[in-house]
């Protein structure tokens, strides 16, 4: 989960030069939004490893928990759209200036796209800085399918590889899903990845 693993596009560069600013951020607090499985979670793991930031889901924050949160002084906020408690979360976030707290928070859609209620929350949310990891590209996908394979210690044909890619779904997710089907499919025929076990594993997605 460093950030050598994590293959860089136009996609997600404004993510990841969100956690390369980290210290140097214009407030505390900042936001990456991205649909589950786009790489999140591993460049929230990245920052954790460069700030000593403890992990919190935001399903978690509440008015009693909010302390203990703050006392870590660099924290991780995920999946702000399951947030539960959002009186709390807003307390929280208004505790970065007071007592110099690092938050960054993650999301699977842009604050001003959330249902949130809270005028203030919502108010907050969208006025710190704030990076969207967009669908990946072509590229981005080919290279994260031979990454997951090589993983793997499995070798493919790019020729394989670009019969995949125009046939799954554009996401991380469906990237990840793929190549452990086929992995699976290969180990039960006791064969390499072939178009064959390709196409049935595509088909077993619904793709």
């Amino acid at each position: 989960m460093g950030l050598e693993d994590f293959l860089v596009s136009e996609s997600n560069a404004a993510a990841v030069n969100l956690v390369d600013r980290w210290p140097d951020w214009p407030v505390g607090a900042a936001v990456i939004a991205g649909a589950k499985g786009s790489g999140k979670s591993h460049l929230a793991n990245v920052w954790i490893a460069r700030s000593g930031a403890k992990a919190f889901e935001a399903s978690e924050i509440s008015r009693e928990t909010v302390p203990a949160v703050a006392a870590a002084g660099s924290v991780l906020i995920e999946d702000v759209q399951n947030v539960a408690d959002e009186a709390a979360l807003f307390h929280l976030l208004n505790l970065v200036r007071e007592q110099r707290l690092q938050i960054l928070l993650t999301t699977d859609a842009v604050p001003g796209d959330l249902a949130i209620t809270l005028p203030d929350l919502r108010s907050r949310l969208k006025a710190l800085p704030l990076a969207v990891i967009d669908p990946p590209d072509d590229a981005l996908l080919r290279a994260v399918l031979v990454k997951l394979f090589a993983d793997r210690q499995l070798s493919v044909e790019p020729h394989l590889v670009n019969y995949v890619l125009v046939r799954m779904e554009r996401s991380m997710l469906a990237a990840e899903r793929f190549v452990a089907g086929a992995d699976r499919r290969a180990l039960v025929l006791q064969r390499r990845v072939t178009r064959a076990i390709a196409a049935a594993t595509l088909d077993a997605l619904g793709y």
